[in-house]
């Protein structure tokens, strides 16, 4: 046992920002793989098995996610992330265990209750709020999908808080690991569960679709599993014992509500637009949430990765009282994510037909389309994260807040109109939601352009210009790859599109690079030595 604890607390060591950012990037490309592997296998049972469960699958989660954002998710970890750094900082660490051990119970509790709420509440919450227009079958296995995914909730807010904690100092092994394991509980799923389970040849489950909902609680559970053998070597003192008194629980308390409704509020939109595919055709539900989860592949592999790596050192500034160092990290940060982010949407949007075939085999037209619009957003949704974190740091939840009531009334309008009065279909939610992108990362930085002074200075905008330059360049490439390896319809196995998708993406990103090489982009610099280093490696002499 103490060997076994010792490897844990060796894996889980403090990391410098570049490999934290490398290794969550890392990570979420091997959950983004796996997550391919989980939708490419619920599409083959939607298109052969279950065929009316697929609609029903994915308006199922949609109440026990909304739980979650709203109580949990990103709420905790912006709000908890800079008093616990502060507290640990100043070396109080019996505060911030106190801290870390009251969110714990206190967000067990409260996602307890909201677990129980959703069983009892699952049909009228299917019928009236997100799946008014399913069949009556669909909305029935609905229902019955709601209330086993109703414990997400309560699992997922344990392993966040204890996630956030790693997060906090600097220990990323776990975290990282931590939503990989999930996708392969869902895998477990499809492929087994699905097909029943017997236990000593006493049919426990009949299987069906449902088995998939199974899947989805043993990712859970596995998540948290794996969240919690983090803890080895930090430290973390826990007690069944919620310490109201302490200063720093209560200071979270007090800025949880704004930040929980603003995601909230967020997540409001992801209810209205399931509402509103669920009046369109068939399929339409899940043609924008494929679509949805295509887009967020490059946005959590740039964008969430870079900025949740980069966000405990920047609060650390602040408490620090740097806020000239802060200045500084928040324009670097900014800069690679935009760097990383312009390619990853060109290729994203010429390369949408192979993207999509990975998830469907032969492709989809509809999903393909969907994901053309929201190749747009890959950009701004990138930036996002790291903008709204820059509030976050200064413990400012509230005008992130009012930024989200704007943008996400705007959203809701958008959708509507797009779909319902302008006929668009399932394509307006996504043109709603490309525009929306664009306008919200606009407020941002505006204001906090107002707050710190000389953010976007002159030689700030003279590299974003470059890298504007070197991808209006690379998309000339790109399109004349594409041509030269189109897909094709006929194209029915991932070994007839991976290579040709794989061609497109090394030829763009080698084009992307030496463009900006050529037009003297300082991203460039820490790729080209550690290249060198690689490939230019000599043994040193005994």
């Amino acid at each position: 046992m103490g060997r076994i604890k010792s490897t844990v607390t060796r894996a889980n060591k403090r990391l410098p920002l570049q490999l934290a950012a490398g290794l969550l990037a890392g990570s979420t490309l091997l959950s983004g793989v796996l997550g391919f592997i989980r939708d490419r296998q619920l599409n083959g049972l939607y298109l052969h098995t279950y065929q009316t469960g697929i609609d029903a699958y994915t308006v199922a989660f949609t109440i026990p996610d909304f739980m979650f954002f709203i109580l949990v998710s990103g709420a905790l970890s912006v709000t908890f992330i800079p008093i616990f750094s502060q507290r640990l900082s100043s070396g109080n660490k019996r505060s911030a265990w106190e801290l870390s051990t009251s969110l714990v119970n206190f967000m067990a509790i409260i996602t307890l209750i909201a677990s129980v709420l959703i069983i009892i509440f699952a049909e009228p919450l299917v019928h009236y709020v997100v799946g008014p227009g399913l069949d009556e079958a669909s909305r029935a296995l609905a229902v019955s999908m709601m209330r086993v995914i109703a414990i997400n909730p309560f699992l997922f807010a344990v392993a966040t808080v204890v996630a956030s904690m790693q997060q906090a100092i600097g220990r990323f092994a776990f975290f990282a690991l931590a939503p990989t394991v999930y996708n392969i509980g869902i895998i477990i799923g499809t492929l087994f569960f699905t097909n029943g389970i017997n236990i000593f040849g006493w049919q426990v489950f009949e299987g069906g679709i449902m088995g998939v909902a199974l899947g989805v609680v043993l990712g859970s559970i596995l998540q948290l599993i794996v969240s919690s053998i983090g803890l080895f070597g930090i430290g973390f003192d826990y007690r069944f014992k919620i310490y109201w008194k302490n200063k720093g629980f209560r200071k979270v308390l007090t800025l949880l509500p704004a930040r929980s409704l603003d995601q909230g509020i967020d997540y409001v939109n992801s209810i209205v637009e399931t509402n509103l595919a669920s009046r369109l055709v068939a399929g339409s539900i899940r043609a924008y949430q494929q679509a949805t989860t295509l887009s967020y592949v490059p946005i959590n592999l740039i964008g969430v990765a870079i900025s949740t790596a980069a966000f405990p050192k920047m609060a650390e500034r602040l408490g620090e009282g740097r806020p000239d160092l802060f200045k500084t990290e928040l324009q670097a940060v900014l800069r690679v994510i935009i760097w990383l982010a312009l390619p990853a949407t060109v290729i994203a949007f010429f390369g949408r037909g192979y993207l999509v075939s990975f998830l469907v085999n032969g492709g989809d037209t509809v999903i393909a389309s969907i994901f053309g619009i929201l190749a747009i957003a890959i950009l701004f949704r990138s930036i996002y994260h790291i903008s709204a974190r820059s509030f976050y740091a200064q413990q400012d939840t509230r005008t992130p807040l009012f930024v989200s009531i704007f943008t996400i009334g705007l959203n809701i309008t958008l959708a509507v109109w797009f779909t319902l009065i302008m006929g668009l279909g399932v394509y307006g939610l996504a043109w709603a939601t490309a525009i929306v992108s664009i306008v919200e990362v606009a407020i941002l930085f505006y204001l906090m352009s107002k707050r710190i002074k000389g953010l976007f200075d002159l030689p700030f905008l003279r590299a974003i210009a470059k890298m504007t330059s070197a991808a209006g360049l690379m998309t000339i490439i790109t399109y004349i790859t594409v041509l030269t390896f189109p897909f094709n319809v006929s194209d029915q196995s991932l070994l007839a599109t991976v290579p040709k998708f794989a061609l497109v993406s090394i030829i763009s990103g080698a084009a992307y690079f030496v463009f900006s090489y050529m037009m003297k982009v300082d991203e460039v610099h820490p790729v080209l030595n550690r290249l060198r280093k690689i490939l230019f490696f000599r043994a040193r002499p005994q």
